[in-house]
C-alpha cells in the first residue's frame, strides 16, 4: 500500500487552510495537473499563464484525486460536497506547504543550476544516490516558480537524499526559490550565453546563478566548474554570501575533483578522475566531455554528502540520456539500422556544440552519414544570428556530412554552410519532417536539436514512427563500423 506522504491536518496546518465537504485523513502525492492526478493524490488548482486550474477541480476529482487545494475567490465554484482545503491563494499555499516539508526534512538536500547540465546532473544524483537510500528529485525539469515547492512538497519524509534543479530566465528568480529549497550543497554547472535575451552579457547571467549561493544551509558547499570563464566571479559571489567551503570540479590540477583522463565513446565514456583525494576510474553511459565534466560534480556532491563514492562511480555505468536530452533510439531503416539521437528538449551554443560533437563520434553503418537536424536556439537576443552562424565550425570540426535546419534563426548557420553540407531548410520544424525522414537510409546517425519552442520533438516522432523504434545500447550501433 502508497505510503501517505501527508496528513490533511498537516497541510492544512503549513498552509493555513480552511477544511470544507470530507477530506480523507492523509494523501499520498501531489498534482498539479487534472489528466495525470492519481486516486488518492491532492489537486492543486494552480493558475498558470494558459490555464487556471480552478477550471479542472471536477476533472480531477473525478479521476480519483483525494481533494483539491482552491482558493477562496473560486470556492463557490466547485460542489458544496466536494473534499478541499480552501487558501487565499493556491501557488503560495503549495510554497508554504513546501516550506513544511524541508522543515520536516532530515535528509542531505543538493541544489543545481547552471546553463547547461541542470537536469542531466540532477539525473546523475538522483541515480547514484537512490542506490544508497530512499531518494527524492525533480521530476523531468521542474526548477521554476511552481516546480521547485511542487518538487519540495513531494518530498517524502524519510528521504535521505533530495536533489532539486533550480533554473531561471531572469534575474531575481532563483534567490526565493533557493531560500525555501535551503541545501546543505549547491552545484553551478557553469555559466554561459543562454537567455542573453534577458541579461544583454554573461556575466550577468553568472550574477544570476551566484543567486544559490544565498539559500545555502550554514557551513554549506558550493560546487563550481574551475574550467568555466565565470569561476573567479562565481567564487566571489560565494564568498560575498558567507560560504565558507568552495569545492571545485574540473581538467585544472587545481581542481578539487580533477579530471585525468577520459575515453569517449560513440554512447558512453571511460572516466579516470581525482576526487577529493580519492583515485576514481568508473565508465559513464553518457557519452560526451560535457558529460564526463559534469559526473565530477556529482562524485564530489556524493563524497560531500557523506556517501558511497566508489559505490555511486560504479552505478554511474548504468545511466543513460533521458528522452530529449541525448536519449539514442536504433530505427529500423529498409535493408539495415540507423542511430537516433533525441537532443529535442532544448538548445543553447553550449549544449548545441557538445551535441554536434556526440554526433561526431557516433558509429555508421556501411555508407553511412552523420545527419544533424537543427532549430532555432531561443531567447539569445541580438547576438542571435552570429550564435546561429558560429555553429558552422562545430560542424565541419565533427565531420557532420548533412544539416537540416529550420527557423528563421537558422537560417544564418543554413547561408553559413558550405553546400557540400546543406540537406534542407524549412520555416518551421512541422515543414521539415518530410525532408528528414525522407532522408535517412540504413547506416546512418542522427540527431535532432532545437530549443523547446522551435517543437523539434515532431520530427523525432515523425522518425519513430516511420522507423520502428528500439533503445540503442552501448553495444548496439548502425551497422558498428566507425568512421
Amino acid at each position: 500500500m502508497t505510503q501517505p506522504l501527508w496528513t490533511v491536518a498537516e497541510m492544512a496546518q503549513a498552509m493555513h487552510a480552511t477544511q470544507s465537504g470530507q477530506p480523507p485523513e492523509a494523501v499520498t502525492g501531489l498534482s498539479i495537473d487534472s489528466r495525470t492526478v492519481r486516486p488518492g493524490e491532492a489537486y492543486f488548482a494552480i493558475k498558470g499563464d494558459v490555464h487556471d486550474g480552478h477550471d479542472f477541480v471536477a476533472a480531477a476529482l473525478e479521476a480519483g484525486a483525494a481533494l483539491a487545494v482552491v482558493d477562496e475567490a473560486h470556492r463557490h465554484e466547485c460542489p458544496a460536497n466536494a473534499p478541499l482545503l480552501v487558501v487565499p491563494d493556491v501557488l503560495d499555499g503549495l510554497r508554504m506547504l513546501a516550506r513544511a516539508g524541508r522543515a520536516r526534512l532530515a535528509g542531505q538536500v543538493v541544489a543545481v543550476t547552471g546553463s547547461v547540465g541542470k537536469t542531466s546532473t540532477k539525473e546523475m544524483l538522483r541515480h547514484v544516490f537512490a542506490a544508497q537510500g530512499v531518494t527524492h528529485a525533480s521530476v523531468a525539469s521542474f526548477n521554476n516558480h511552481w516546480g521547485v515547492p511542487l518538487s519540495l512538497a513531494r518530498c517524502p519524509q524519510d528521504a535521505a537524499y533530495a536533489v532539486f534543479e533550480i533554473g531561471m530566465n531572469h534575474a531575481g528568480e532563483i534567490e526565493p526559490l533557493v531560500r525555501m529549497v535551503r541545501p546543505h550543497a549547491a552545484i553551478v554547472t557553469t555559466v554561459e550565453p543562454v537567455h542573453l535575451e534577458f541579461f544583454g552579457s554573461v556575466e550577468a547571467i553568472a550574477d544570476a546563478k551566484a543567486e544559490i549561493f544565498t539559500g545555502l544551509e550554514p557551513g554549506g558547499v558550493a560546487i563550481l566548474n574551475a574550467d568555466n570563464g565565470q569561476f573567479a566571479r562565481l567564487r566571489e559571489k560565494a564568498r560575498a554570501a558567507g560560504v565558507t567551503r568552495i569545492v571545485t570540479f574540473g581538467a585544472g590540477e587545481a581542481a578539487d575533483a580533477r579530471l585525468i583522463d577520459v575515453a569517449l565513446q560513440p554512447a558512453s565514456s571511460a572516466v579516470h578522475a581525482r576526487i577529493l583525494d580519492h583515485d576514481a576510474t568508473y565508465k559513464l553511459g553518457m557519452p560526451g566531455r560535457h558529460m564526463a565534466m559534469n559526473s565530477l560534480a556529482v562524485l564530489a556532491t556524493v563524497s560531500l554528502c557523506r556517501a558511497d563514492l566508489a559505490l555511486a562511480a560504479l552505478s554511474l555505468a548504468q545511466l543513460s540520456p533521458p528522452a530529449g536530452r541525448g536519449a539514442r533510439r536504433r530505427l529500423d531503416v529498409g535493408g539495415g539500422g540507423a542511430i537516433l539521437i533525441d537532443e529535442s528538449y532544448n538548445a543553447n551554443p553550449a549544449s548545441m556544440a557538445a551535441a554536434l560533437g556526440v554526433l561526431g563520434r557516433a558509429e555508421l553503418g556501411e555508407r553511412g552519414r552523420r545527419i544533424a537536424v537543427l532549430g532555432d536556439m531561443l531567447e539569445l537576443g541580438p547576438e542571435g544570428p552570429d550564435l546561429h552562424r558560429g555553429l558552422a565550425a562545430a560542424v565541419t570540426g565533427n565531420n557532420v556530412d548533412a544539416v537540416f535546419c529550420c527557423g528563421p534563426l537558422m537560417r544564418h548557420l543554413w547561408e553559413a554552410l558550405p553546400s557540400s553540407r546543406r540537406g534542407g531548410y524549412a520555416d518551421h520544424a512541422a515543414a521539415l519532417e518530410s525532408q528528414v525522414v525522407g532522408a535517412v537510409h540504413a547506416g546512418d546517425a542522427v540527431m535532432v536539436k532545437g530549443s523547446l519552442g522551435s517543437r523539434m520533438k515532431g520530427i523525432v516522432t515523425a522518425l519513430e514512427k516511420r522507423f520502428p523504434a528500439q533503445a540503442a545500447r552501448d553495444d548496439v550501433t548502425a551497422q558498428g563500423k566507425p568512421r
